[in-house]
């Protein structure tokens, strides 16, 4: 069993997965990373997630970053979504992920900060 899975739309997005990565291997939690696009790869995620035992999900995406919301959609556990910088420096992300509608709750930490993600998974995994 894992306790967090990192999920990211895209290999591009490894830097910010890793950064993540260290802080919840630093504080003993452990962690699944997986690469897999909400809009390339819908079947692979909803699998994914239906599969997983996690207790909290870190979404990283940039563009649209549809992934964090998808996930909050098939899932009553946390999620955490990480904006990442792109074309218009990641606001259009972090629009996307904090602008999610009623009944689909993502946690929204800043722009390419997986290190605050697993910080808030961290705390999260601590009201048990």
């Amino acid at each position: 069993m894992v306790e967090v899975a990192i999920l990211s739309g895209s290999a591009s997005d490894a830097a910010i997965v890793e950064r993540a990565a260290a802080v919840l291997k630093e504080h003993g939690i452990s962690y699944d990373v997986q690469v897999i696009s909400a809009h390339r790869e819908p079947d692979i995620l909803d699998e994914y997630i239906k599969k997983s035992d996690c207790k909290v999900f870190i979404a990283v995406a940039g563009l649209s970053a549809a992934l964090p919301g998808v996930i909050a959609s098939r899932t009553h556990r946390p999620v955490i979504g990480v904006p990442v910088s792109g074309n218009l420096m990641g606001f259009d992300a972090l629009l996307s992920i904090v602008q999610m509608p009623k009944g689909v709750p993502v946690a929204c930490v800043g722009v390419d900060n997986g290190e605050n993600a697993a910080l808030l998974a961290q705390r999260i995994l601590s009201l048990k």
